[in-house]
């Protein structure tokens, strides 16, 4: 593939993933409250490796050109937020952040693979990570290159999961590494993770809501 549209994308790629949101939120909360984030990075690196699927087949621009499925895919999308935003929030009173112990705030190991769909569905479920797979990577794929476009769109799919991987694993990593030795600021930290969640998903429900209501209201 063209060399200078792949560092490109790598430029927006790393602006993307290093913009705090609610990956961000919940690698924090996973490096805070969990005893390893892996499961909670590799969730949400799963979640995008659907969206790259769904891209190479094909799929996500037919999505894209559905507003009704797309509608529900946000209201499913800001839902899960909320929930998943109340549940942080209610934790973060008990939550205990030292290290090495099994505390009210340290999932225990057979929780590990909850944590994984709880990540891969906070990118998996939420329509503006397709939007961004639909309108952003094809700007990147050249259609005189030597490789087919699904080959040049998987590989900026796996470069951007790559890239996230790393970059919320450092997130994960740093939150841990200064904030354990605070207890008090982590769970500042946890409570303004769960409320960013909450906000979130509340941005997403009222973009659909809105609109509906407001069209009820026309045609009466």
């Amino acid at each position: 593939m063209n060399p200078q549209l792949f560092l490109a994308f790598l430029v927006v790629a790393v602006a993307l993933a290093c913009t705090p949101g609610v990956d961000w939120a919940y690698s924090i909360a996973a490096g805070l409250r969990q005893r390893s984030f892996a499961p909670a990075v590799a969730g949400l690196c799963g979640g995008y490796a659907l969206h790259t699927a769904l891209l190479v087949l094909g799929l996500a621009a037919l999505l894209a050109g559905m507003p009704g499925v797309l509608g529900w895919l946000t209201a499913a999308g800001a839902l899960y937020l909320l929930w998943l935003g109340f549940s942080t929030v209610r934790s973060w009173r008990g939550a205990s952040f030292s290290t090495g112990t099994s505390t009210p705030g340290t999932a225990a190991p057979a929780s590990q693979f909850r944590v994984f769909l709880q990540g891969m569905g906070i990118s998996g479920i939420n329509p503006k990570g397709l939007l961004f797979f639909v309108a952003l990577v094809p700007q990147f794929v050249s259609p005189d290159a030597a490789w087919p476009v699904p080959v040049q769109s998987g590989l900026l799919g796996l470069t951007f999961i790559l890239l996230v991987g790393v970059i919320y694993s450092c997130v994960a990593l740093l939150a841990r590494k200064l904030l354990q030795a605070r207890p008090g600021a982590a769970r500042q930290v946890t409570l303004a993770s769960g409320i960013i969640m909450l906000a979130l998903g509340a941005l997403l429900l009222a973009e659909q809501i809105v609109p509906a209501v407001s069209a009820a209201m026309a045609r009466a």
